[in-house]
């Protein structure tokens, strides 16, 4: 049977693996990439929205990534228990009329014994902001090593 690595329970260490490792991935903005590290079943809730099962996390991925344009994602180990991660993250985009946004969110992850998500619960904020007041500038894709985090960010 397949393992998406690291495996709970969690230590602080491996959370945070699991954290970066989601970050990278969602920094794709690949759906077909990001929908890899989720359970056939698996069930969210995001904002107004609750997709049921890789097909519609997939469909909802698409549907994000051509409204938030140019989109640069933060994020962050919060807390971990057995086989639960508590993440906090910000990202930035823009709509097509150019107007800048940063979203504040967080995140409850549940994962099964193979390292797969089964559940996502996300509560996200919007923040307009002016392209001025912009923090995340990294090239399209991973954010460098370097590049400090939320916290550095006092965000």
């Amino acid at each position: 049977m397949e393992t998406k690595p690291p495996l709970p329970p969690f230590t602080p260490e491996t959370a945070a693996q699991k954290v970066r490792m989601a970050e990278d991935a969602w920094n794709t903005r690949d759906p077909d990439r990001v929908v890899l590290v989720y359970t056939e079943d698996t069930r969210w809730r995001n904002r107004s929205e609750f997709p049921v099962g890789r097909a519609e996390v997939r469909q909802f991925l698409v549907r994000k990534w051509a409204k938030e344009l140019d989109y640069r994602l933060i994020k962050e180990l919060w807390a971990c228990a057995g086989n639960r991660i508590a993440v906090r993250f910000a990202y930035e985009w823009h709509d097509d009329s150019g107007h800048w946004y940063r979203s504040y969110g967080n995140e409850n992850w549940e994962f099964n014994e193979q390292g797969f998500m089964m559940r996502r619960f996300a509560s996200i904020n919007d923040l307009p902001i002016r392209e001025a007041d912009r923090k995340f500038f990294w090239p399209l894709g991973r954010r460098p090593d370097d590049h400090p985090g939320l916290s550095a960010l006092d965000l």
